[in-house]
């Protein structure tokens, strides 16, 4: 799939309650995040470059030596402010006389002409005498789309105040609603599922909420441009020959970690039983069991370099289990849960018959899948510190996925191990009733406070960026919400099975089971925030 150029403006206005700043909705229709609020932005037109003989400022050199390109850094800011005449009514630029353009101009009249193609920027330009004040733009960040989604962008955000004089107008066919907002109110209202933002824009007005007015944005902005975003394959090894991993596949952070250098020493494939030392003292050693659930196995942690403490230790395999002494000498001092499903802890009994090691975790709560036969010595709370040669751990309790549910932060090293919390290349499970998404997404909201560089998972590879791993899954369960409430709005009432085909129409019927496990668990989180119930069986919205 190809990867599209793509710049967004991010336009701010100082007001007496502090600073604000302009949101669009996308169109319900649209393929890619539909509902969703944004900021005016869009694809890097094929002439684009056309304008740079009516922008002022810097040239592109100087731009695009900003912006880590060989060349082309104009025509992305050229695209943010055309993009934001045609989806928010607003034109960044200046008469012949050096004033900005007013609300009264001319060129206003040719908005739907240059969104329909009739016109070119640059013809806009040359018509009305127009210049594009370069200089007064701040590159602020720089996002590509991960692998998944329908459409991936290169996205080159911008900053700048909003000119004087002129109302933003959306544009009724690709975003049909606007509104001037605060960053603090624009993430508590995400927070509280009643507005749907997408990763780069939580992440914007995170940065944004900072600041109290444009002027400090800006300062910021124009001197602290972002570090350049992954764009460089990285080798490593599969099933016997090198291979190149692009950026956003599975093994690619793993890899930049593990080889700097980028010699080509790492797997991009896990092997049931190899010791892979992911961080200082720390060896993931994956079981063999692989499946839908599992992925490529899970993966316990090995923690430490004389004595050993030992995360996660998997299912009651023997081979696996005489793998861990092995890699330990059966030193193992401790032995440590995220939660009791059976992938994960029953391994302990045997561990524990064969070690004499203490054992840390929460007990099992009732239901099937869970391990009625682990019995900790110690049951960790929030926040509690467990020693391990390999450092300290901090628990964090992280219900959701399951009600004992506790990841581990080996704070040091900034490390945080997810258990089932977080997994590799797919969402988690939450099915009811030990499963609850309200507790989930609360507890994800937690994991943003921590201080984490990457994530263990208990499938699959080493995640860097933990914030937007993090924020995407947010995102994509909200979203995933909002389609189900308005299903329901739209039905008017229904049972689990007819709404989780109404809001799950992109999933395969086939999966409509499992889905309807997913169903539940949101409407009874919207039924605990008041704003669904349930009579015989039939779901309704509350006014």
């Amino acid at each position: 799939m190809d990867i599209r150029p793509a710049a967004t403006l991010v336009l701010t206005r100082d007001t007496d309650e502090g600073l604000q700043v302009l949101l669009l909705q996308r169109t319900w229709d649209a393929v890619f995040l539909p509902g969703f609020y944004v900021f005016p932005g869009g694809a890097v037109d094929d002439t684009e470059s056309h304008a740079r003989h009516y922008a002022n400022g810097p040239e592109d050199a100087a731009i695009s030596q900003i912006m880590s390109l060989d060349e082309g850094g104009a025509d992305y800011m050229l695209a943010a402010v055309r993009e934001c005449f045609e989806e928010a009514g607003i034109l960044l630029a200046q008469t012949d006389d050096g004033q900005m353009v007013t609300a009264d101009h001319p060129a206003h009249q040719y908005r739907d002409d240059l969104f329909q193609g009739k016109v070119s920027f640059a013809d806009l330009c040359h018509r009305h005498g127009l210049t594009v004040p370069l200089d007064r733009l701040a590159y602020l960040s720089h996002w590509t789309t991960p692998p998944g989604p329908p459409r991936r962008f290169d996205t080159r955000f911008f900053v700048t105040a909003a000119p004087d004089g002129q109302t933003a107008r959306h544009d009724g066919t690709e975003t049909i609603d606007h509104l001037w907002i605060s960053p603090a109110q624009a993430l508590d209202e995400h927070s509280a599922g009643t507005r749907l933002l997408g990763l780069p824009t939580l992440q914007t007005l995170r940065l944004l909420n900072d600041f109290d007015t444009t002027e400090s944005v800006m300062r910021y902005a124009h001197a602290n441009p972002p570090d350049p975003a992954p764009s460089k394959r990285w080798p490593a090894q599969k099933k016997g020959r090198t291979v190149e991993l692009e950026p956003g596949a599975p093994a690619y952070d793993e890899a930049r970690k593990l080889d700097p250098e980028g010699e080509g020493s790492t797997r991009a494939e896990i092997i049931a039983g190899e010791a892979i030392e992911v961080a200082a003292g720390v060896l993931r050693v994956t079981a063999p069991n692989p499946g839908m659930m599992t992925g490529p196995g899970t993966n316990t942690y090995v923690l430490g370099r004389e004595r050993f403490t030992i995360l996660d230790p998997g299912p009651d395999h023997a081979g696996h289990i005489e793998r861990l002494l092995e890699l330990t000498g059966g030193l193992i001092d401790q032995v440590i849960v995220t939660h009791t499903h059976m992938d994960h802890s029953p391994a302990v009994a045997t561990l524990k018959a064969r070690t004499g090691c203490r054992v840390f975790g929460l007990p099992a709560p009732e239901g099937p899948g869970q391990d009625q036969s682990f019995y900790p010595d110690d049951q960790p709370e929030d926040g509690d510190l467990i020693v391990t040669e390999a450092g300290i751990l901090k628990a964090i309790h992280t219900p959701g996925h399951a009600s004992n549910h506790v990841c581990y932060l080996l704070v040091d090293q900034q490390l945080l191990f997810s258990g089932d919390h977080i997994m590799q290349g797919s969402t988690v499970v939450i099915n009811p009733p030990d499963g609850d998404m309200k507790a989930y997404i609360e507890s994800l909201y937690d994991l943003l406070t921590e201080t984490i560089t990457y994530i263990a998972p208990a499938h699959g590879f080493l995640m860097g960026h933990p914030g937007e791993v993090i924020d995407y899954l947010i995102t994509h369960r909200l979203a995933r919400e909002h389609k189900i409430e308005r299903a329901l709005k739209s039905l008017g009432h229904a049972d689990l099975k007819t709404l989780t085909a109404s809001a799950y129409d992109d999933v395969p019927p086939a999966l409509h089971g499992v889905a309807s496990r997913s169903a539940l668990a949101h409407l009874q989180k919207l039924q605990a925030e008041h704003k669904a119930a349930v009579s015989q069986d039939q779901w309704r919205l509350l006014d």
